[in-house]
């Protein structure tokens, strides 16, 4: 069996060998002639047997893949979601709907059209310009507002802004520049600032039907820029009734986005007013480590969709109704408060941490390293497991003791 992983980062890496351990064969194509170094670092060429890198002639591309048997095309992130639909439409494999392809990239698209299927979406509107972005938003009556490009990831570009001046400013910096994955920004969404407890919902879907394999719960930490920093991750018991809500309100998403045959990341916010959609990405969650999931939940989303793709009747086997996580588990963000040369000891002190069961550097020592101030300036993170939640929290305060004493940098 021959599998095309489009853009093969981040998760998609860990796809890649879990396919590659199943027996599959694995053709790498590149979507953007040029990777951001935050994702290229995640990208192992060996473990492809062939990598046709980037060209922009898709129906030649097309044609090379059927005269290698090609069975399926899939995104391994978010920049290769597009191209892998593409790809396998034009090869005639599954894939989800092609009439709702814009909208699984396009924000301002994606929010029409679950609005249009009953489902509850931010006010908000897209703009292309610093004066109507801010114009929006003080004929809106909200008091503050996120700004972020139509098409990105990893919280690449959003900004919280509360005066018409803050709105202006941040829309003026996406569109001055390309987004995470070298796209150029076109428009901004202007939206309402959602509050309530945020989440993300990953599932995997095969001819229409729709497997939860993992659902987290975010915790935010107030930071001096324009916007909260990922702190950490928890997951959420199945079985509670907020999991089943999500469940609920994550499908019907699935559905509306015509997400039928991939993996998908959502993001929900359960508000006041119920579940209100964050977006929702046609792959797979991004910034975990799907062998720590396998160990405390059974099977990852990551390991559901590589069983899914070779045998699609194991997706329709699992009982996502019967799962449960083994131990407490926090998957906590690495954030550095001081700009400065990257540490070579820093992982090494975090893994003596007695809850750290694994450490996940995203940088290289000697270099420079920034003030975290998103997901993409985070110097990585550990995951912290115990059977006592009290361990976890003891560990989790030590670690950021240790942070604001200068831990990630020399």
């Amino acid at each position: 069996m021959k599998i095309c992983i489009v853009d093969g980062f981040s998760t998609g890496a860990v796809l890649t060998r879990r396919l590659n351990d199943l027996g599959v064969n694995c053709i790498h194509v590149q979507s953007e002639p040029r990777t951001n170094g935050f994702l290229q670092r995640s990208f192992r060429p060996d473990d492809y047997s062939l990598d046709f890198g980037y060209t922009d002639d898709t129906p030649a591309l097309a044609g090379q893949l059927a005269s290698l048997g090609i069975s399926r095309v899939v995104a391994g992130s978010e920049s290769g979601v597009t191209l892998a639909e593409t790809l396998a439409q034009q090869l005639g494999l599954p894939t989800n709907t092609p009439a709702g392809r814009p909208a699984r990239r396009d924000k301002a698209l994606m929010y029409q059209t679950a609005e249009r299927a009953g489902l509850d979406v931010p006010q908000g509107t897209m703009a292309g310009s610093p004066a109507a972005a801010a114009a929006w938003f003080t004929a809106s009556g909200l008091t503050e507002a996120v700004v972020k490009p139509l098409a990105s990831a990893a919280t690449d570009g959003v900004r919280f802004c509360r005066t018409p001046d803050e709105i202006a400013s941040a829309t003026e910096a996406i569109l001055a520049k390309p987004n995470i994955f070298g796209q150029r920004n076109t428009a901004v969404i202007v939206q309402e600032r959602l509050i309530g407890n945020e989440y993300y919902v990953n599932s995997v879907s095969a001819g229409g039907t729709h497997k939860i394999a993992e659902i987290w719960r975010y915790t935010k930490r107030a930071s001096d820029g324009p916007m909260p920093l990922y702190d950490y991750e928890e997951p959420v018991d199945p079985h509670t009734a907020e999991a089943k809500l999500l469940t609920a309100y994550t499908c019907r998403v699935l559905d509306a986005l015509g997400i039928q045959e991939s993996a998908a990341h959502t993001e929900v916010m359960l508000t006041a007013r119920g579940p209100v959609l964050i977006e929702t990405g046609a792959r797979l969650g991004g910034a975990t480590s799907p062998d720590i999931i396998d160990k405390y939940l059974g099977t990852s989303q990551t390991t559901l969709l590589a069983a899914a793709l070779v045998d699609p009747r194991t997706l329709l086997d699992f009982d996502d109704q019967h799962i449960s996580w083994s131990g407490r588990i926090r998957n906590v963000e690495f954030v550095n408060p001081t700009p400065g040369r990257a540490s070579a000891e820093a992982a090494g002190t975090v893994a003596t941490l007695p809850s750290a069961i694994a450490v996940c550097s995203s940088i290289t020592p000697g270099e420079p390293l920034e003030r975290t101030s998103d997901l993409t300036s985070s110097p990585g993170y550990v995951y912290l497991a115990a059977t006592a939640q009290s361990a976890i929290d003891r560990d989790y305060a030590l670690l950021r003791q240790w942070e604001r004493e200068g831990l990630h940098i020399q």
